[in-house]
């Protein structure tokens, strides 16, 4: 899951992204953005367009951050855990490094042994994003975060333009829409919003007794590389089981890896917003519900969070958080049995999110 050491982030920023984009693109400031409504706050950085910080009250009123994450910008730069960033052009892997498209082979760059992983050696969420539109407070403040993405980045065909756009509405909802318009090429497209979430607050500790309800009576089997199958099984009768809610901790023990990382079908009509899943912290009483247009959501527990310092020099462990990212099928490129993640000059990419936070007693 680690990303390459900074000393290659900046080469590559330098050399490829800024060598590749606008003289504007390039005198973008990396800064920090707040969009506040009522009792919920939410930052972001447009390095890598991420989900800073979270915070809003417990059950007790206590005001609370429920994001990992660092406390400046700089250690974004340095960071390898993709916290709170878009991963981009695909988010999660592609077996090989490989794909076929239109009868043309296109060769990646690896970054996870053999395989790419979150778009390559400085995928999306190691770019400086344009802040291009921005207003942090009223009925509906939102950020709208653009990048553009050059014909051959990382190996991948076409120029792409993409935008992030966060919005929080009433009632403590943040909606995330991720848009991509393919330009002069059909090329795979794939982004993920990777923030880390602890409803207990991001220095609580573990997440294993927070639960965890999640709409898939199916998931992607992998390989020992992470790699899918090419199978959709069933989850009756497994620890992935979470149609109906279940402790994080209660079954992990019986999994063959070190806790969860897998991609789950989501139940309902392909492409139409559906209800994808729940979190709750008993301790807290926060409950995150999710909803997503999006035919895939992997869950990931964290297992690869060791020794990382974060916020206010806490520092984060295995299962110090949970992913929900709303995702293509990992490596669909390679599974026609999948549903496509390739977009077409003329057919944009809508990729939607929205979070509701409450609280239960």
């Amino acid at each position: 899951m680690a990303k390459a050491p900074f000393f290659w982030f900046f080469f590559f920023i330098l050399v490829v992204a800024y060598g590749s984009t606008t003289a504007s693109a390039r005198m973008e400031k990396v800064g920090i953005y707040e969009l506040k409504k009522g009792e919920m706050s939410v930052k972001f950085t447009n390095w890598g367009a991420t989900i800073v910080s979270l915070t809003l009250p417990d059950k007790y009123g206590k005001v609370g951050d429920i994001v990992l994450g660092y406390d400046s910008v700089k250690e974004y730069m340095n960071d390898t855990s993709y916290m709170g960033s878009i991963a981009g052009r695909v988010g999660n892997r592609i077996s090989g490094a490989e794909f076929t498209l239109n009868g043309v082979h296109y060769k990646l760059n690896p970054n996870e042994g053999n395989n790419t992983l979150h778009g390559g050696i400085v995928g999306f969420s190691d770019v400086v994003w344009k802040v291009k539109e921005y207003k942090k407070d009223g009925d509906a403040p939102f950020i709208v975060f653009s990048y553009n993405s050059y014909d051959g980045e990382e190996g991948f065909p076409g120029a792409l333009k993409v935008t992030v756009a966060y919005t929080l509405h009433p009632g403590n909802g943040v909606t995330v829409k991720m848009k991509a318009k393919a330009l002069n090429k059909a090329t795979p497209v794939n982004l993920i919003q990777h923030t880390y979430w602890n409803l207990g607050n991001h220095n609580s500790g573990d997440i294993l007794s927070e639960q965890v309800q999640i709409f898939g009576s199916h998931y992607t089997p992998v390989d020992s590389e992470a790699i899918p199958t090419g199978e959709i099984a069933p989850v009756k009768g497994t620890p992935y089981d979470f149609l109906k809610p279940h402790i994080v901790g209660s079954r992990i023990n019986k999994l063959i890896t070190t806790g969860y990382n897998i991609n789950y079908v989501i139940d309902g009509v392909p492409g139409k917003l559906k209800k994808t899943a729940v979190v709750r912290d008993n301790k807290s009483g926060r409950v995150m519900e999710l909803f997503t247009n999006q035919p895939g959501l992997q869950f990931y527990s964290a297992k690869f969070l060791k020794d990382v310092k974060g916020k206010g020099g806490y520092v984060y462990q295995p299962y110090g958080a949970l992913c929900l990212e709303t995702q293509a099928f990992p490596d669909a490129v390679n599974h026609p049995n999948f549903p496509s993640s390739i977009v077409y000059p003329g057919k944009d990419y809508n990729h939607v999110m929205l979070f509701n936070f409450s609280i239960s007693s």
